[in-house]
């Protein structure tokens, strides 16, 4: 079955399987929570006791000084020395299947597309890379606060956007979950919405 995509310059009709499921919260989460993690360094790094240079040597005798026991300088409790529970660098990355990112991104769109968040037009180009001219267009279609979503690299379209706050522009390679999340409205090419179709089927 076919849906049609309006809302701006243009309309696609698309299948309701990729455009009309059902929203899945919780796998949403979870696909958001991974790429959110796959973007941590996780290069922090302390020094623990035997990373901190020194200590080597025992400070004074076991017994007969009246002090509490000390074998190294370098102790978590002593100034200077390494710390107890040290960072170690890590990978916070999660496995998230192909399967299931796409099952993510097709109840992402199906959602965007019940609230009218969605506006296709049949192409976006400007003549010069301009924030003017970009910015005339949207307020054509009333959008603001916007993502842009194209079905290839545009270089006057990229570089217009990069004065304007909360406008964003990915092609549909840097597409990702947290960009359409984050916009109050995704604005698509209709022939990346055809392309979308074909790789989220």
């Amino acid at each position: 079955m076919k849906i049609a995509i309006t809302g701006g310059s243009g309309s696609v009709e698309v299948s309701d399987a990729t455009f009309g499921v059902t929203f899945n919260e919780p796998l949403i989460h979870q696909v958001v929570t991974a790429y959110r993690a796959g973007g941590r360094a996780g290069t922090k790094k302390q020094k623990s006791r035997s990373d901190a240079r020194g200590g080597g040597a025992k400070p004074w005798r076991q017994k007969g000084t009246g002090r509490a026991r000390a074998g190294t300088i370098r102790s978590p409790i002593w100034v200077g020395g390494g710390r107890a529970f040290a960072a170690r660098p890590r990978d916070y990355s999660q496995k998230v299947n192909r399967k299931m990112y796409r099952a993510a991104m097709r109840s992402l769109f199906s959602e965007l597309v019940r609230q009218d968040r969605l506006v296709v037009v049949d192409s976006i180009s400007i003549e010069q890379p301009k924030t003017k001219e970009l910015a005339a267009k949207l307020a054509e279609l009333k959008l603001d606060h916007v993502l842009i979503l194209m079905d290839s690299y545009d270089t006057n379209v990229c570089l217009a956007a990069r004065n304007l706050p909360w406008v964003d522009v990915l092609d549909l390679r840097e597409m990702n979950p947290v960009s359409l999340i984050r916009y109050d409205k995704v604005l698509a090419t209709k022939a990346a919405v055809q392309a979308l179709e074909g790789q989220l089927s």
